[in-house]
């Protein structure tokens, strides 16, 4: 029996979707689209203008970011990086680290954090 209780959201079902076209660039700004929260998950998608991120920060899970479109500047507790369209990068739970766009990029975030 199907259950109505959906975890994932702000996507339709049952379609073939383009991750990279679920989000749109605006100008000077930092666009998202969650499509799951949970305790245990959380999987966000962004669109980042040039010069737009996240400032240095700490999650209390794992954070995983798809790159997929553009290139990003990541800052994992002072190792700096670069990321392009198709390249993963993990940063650990409870180390800081900070994401900006050094050209407009949108990415999947996908954290997992420990059971309560």
């Amino acid at each position: 029996m199907p259950t109505t209780d959906k975890m994932v959201k702000n996507i339709a079902f049952g379609e073939p979707h383009k991750l990279v076209d679920l989000v749109d660039y605006e100008g000077g700004r930092v666009v998202s689209r969650t499509l799951a929260q949970t305790p245990g998950v959380g999987v966000t998608l962004f669109a980042f203008d040039t010069g737009e991120g996240v400032s240095t920060h700490t999650a209390p899970g794992d954070a995983m970011v798809h790159v997929l479109d553009g290139e990003a500047g990541i800052d994992i507790d002072g190792k700096k990086m670069t990321a392009t369209a198709g390249q993963v990068v993990v940063m650990p739970a409870n180390i800081p680290h900070a994401v900006t766009a050094k050209k407009p990029f949108k990415m999947l975030l996908t954290v997992v954090r420990p059971p309560k």
